[in-house]
């Protein structure tokens, strides 16, 4: 059987950062590392459903929306996967984007998006103040990133 490419990645070097992660036709995946795999230091529940839920809706409200094809977390509790159509937003656009949304998520001072049992399955775990945290420390982690660090560390 196939590897699928997230396995051919050397986890053992792999670093908080924002990494290229495949490319399917139009279809761009970016890797949004958090935490580094194989130390125990993983986000917790509520820490990856919080980021996921205000940087969710950070990027379809955003004016790239239409671009965005999916956000959401990695089963290994270490970041999350952000698809994007590159025919309508370029790499640099997309890390641009990302930037944006990040540093919202870490100002974000509303109510928790989708916060009620009618919005969602499991909306007790969900905590601004997590979400804040989160996103800032991620905010900091790509201020600066360029299309030149997309490529994963060998």
């Amino acid at each position: 059987m196939e590897r699928i490419a997230s396995f051919t990645v050397n986890h053992d070097v792999l670093v908080p950062g924002l990494y290229l992660s495949r490319r399917d036709g139009s279809v761009t995946t970016f890797d949004l590392r958090f935490k580094k795999p194989n130390t125990g230091d993983l986000l917790t529940n509520a820490e990856m459903h919080s980021v996921e839920h205000t940087i969710a809706t950070a990027l379809r409200n955003s004016p790239q929306k239409d671009a965005v094809i999916y956000f959401g977390p990695m089963g290994c509790q270490t970041g999350f996967y952000f698809l994007f159509d590159s025919a309508r937003l370029t790499d640099d656009q997309a890390i641009a984007l990302l930037q944006q949304v990040f540093a919202q998520g870490a100002a974000w001072d509303g109510p928790m998006p989708g916060k009620s049992s009618r919005e969602c399955g499991n909306y007790v775990n969900l905590d601004v103040t997590l979400a804040q945290q989160c996103c800032a420390f991620y905010a900091e982690v790509i201020r600066d990133w360029t299309v030149e660090q997309l490529a994963y560390p060998e």
